[in-house]
């Protein structure tokens, strides 16, 4: 892979329920209706509640792309044929081979569904598969026990809280959790919780 041209290429990761492909502007209009849900944003640190807010936030998504420090994918859901959300790679670091994944959030139709687990496996092996990278991490609030358990669920590895990380939108002020995946472990990661995908 070329990193150098990493943020203008094209990319999209699907199988036969999930597609991801690059965030774009018309796709504000899509998503829109399902942002607004108030429950996905709970526990995040944007806490959006108005078309307004949601602008803000889909904006910081393209201009971090441009800006090369993040890759913002909008989720479509291909057997119901409807956006389902939004994710991406963010905290790219190509020097030191890590990215994060996150920034997530699904229609609460697919909670629970196991969509989501199909959206991070075509990001974690896109992430240790072909772009060779050894570490991707994933963070939460610390209160948020469902995403917690979901992480688990993924085979990541909870490597700590770090405290008073994270002011919120709403100026609280959040601990983080965080987990990670790296390359030695991907293969056994991969057979062990993401088999039958």
């Amino acid at each position: 892979m070329n990193f150098d041209n990493f943020f203008d290429t094209k990319i999209i990761l699907e199988n036969e329920q999930v597609q991801l492909s690059p965030l774009l502007p018309q796709h504000f209009d899509e998503l829109l209706p399902i942002a607004l849900d108030k429950s996905l944003w709970q526990f995040t640190t944007a806490k959006i509640n108005s078309a307004a807010g949601f602008k803000v936030y889909f904006d910081i998504a393209l201009l971090e792309r441009e800006q090369k420090k993040s890759y913002p994918f909008v989720i479509f859901d291909k057997i119901n044929k409807e956006f389902a959300g939004s994710t991406r790679f963010g905290n790219i670091d190509f020097k030191h081979k890590r990215t994060e994944i996150g920034w997530s959030w699904l229609r609460t139709s697919l909670h629970g569904t196991g969509f989501n687990r199909q959206c991070k496996f075509l990001l974690l092996s896109y992430a240790f598969e072909t772009l060779l990278l050894n570490r991707v991490e994933l963070k939460t609030n610390v209160l948020n026990y469902r995403s917690q358990k979901a992480m688990r669920k993924l085979g990541a590895v909870e490597e700590g809280v770090f405290r008073k990380h994270i002011i919120n939108d709403d100026e609280t002020v959040r601990n983080s959790m965080f987990f990670s995946f790296i390359n030695d472990e991907w293969l056994a990661t991969k057979e062990k919780c993401f088999s039958g995908l």
